[in-house]
């Protein structure tokens, strides 16, 4: 779908891609609640691997908060060495659509950027994103130590537990092997093509759902 602009903006109107996700969150005073404290005790730079569907999206969203130092667009999980855009896109490397964030975490903690990622698409959507399929489109979080395979189990238990969604959260949760940078056109997708059709209608009201649950946390 995203791989021929013209495609995109064909399917823009009927029901299409990651876009199309509108959040089935019931309460999302957990997000506040759970994203005051710093559990981390490592460096005060940290980085996270993340996965929700379609990387523009969550990559433009998570670019917003204060403390996040960087964000690139890449590809992991999977067992082909040095994935093109091309290849993971047929879903038969194994790899996932991916963001890797470097943040300060004395501004921005750990829980925090859970919060982030968890509202920033829909984790009950399993191998998929709206009309984005397959295990590209996967949402997952590939930890780097104990610590952040700890606290995102904990986050997802909570989840169900309090029932934030409408149906049970099935973000996969693993360990990182490799990650790999995506081709330079898909970094800073969206700020770099603001007016292209996908970023208009797709991105962009995702984006403003996003500031309004964390306006207290962007830059």
């Amino acid at each position: 779908m995203k791989q021929h602009i013209l495609l995109i903006l064909s399917l823009l109107f009927s029901l299409s891609s990651c876009g199309n996700y509108e959040a089935t969150l019931q309460n999302d005073t957990i997000f506040k609640k759970m994203s005051t404290t710093n559990n981390s005790t490592n460096k005060m730079i940290d980085t996270l691997t993340i996965g929700g569907g379609c990387f523009w999206c969550v990559e433009a969203q998570l670019q917003q908060l204060n403390g996040v130092i960087s964000v690139i667009s890449g590809y992991a999980g999977g067992v082909t060495k040095n994935p093109t855009y091309k290849e993971v896109c047929t879903g038969l490397t194994g790899h996932a659509e991916v963001i890797q964030v470097t943040f300060d975490n004395s501004i921005i903690s750990l829980d925090e950027m859970l919060a982030a990622f968890w509202q920033a698409h829909d984790p009950t959507q399993l191998n998929r994103q709206g009309n984005d399929v397959g295990t590209q489109y996967r949402s997952v979080i590939f930890y780097r130590n104990e610590e952040q395979k700890k606290i995102a189990e904990d986050y997802k238990k909570k989840l169900n537990e309090e029932k934030v969604y409408d149906n049970p959260v099935v973000t996969e949760i693993s360990a990182l092997t490799t990650f790999y940078p995506g081709e330079e056109y898909h970094q800073n997708y969206y700020n770099q093509n603001t007016t292209q059709g996908y970023c208009l209608f797709v991105i962009a009201p995702k984006l403003e759902k996003f500031k309004k649950v964390f306006k207290d946390k962007l830059k």
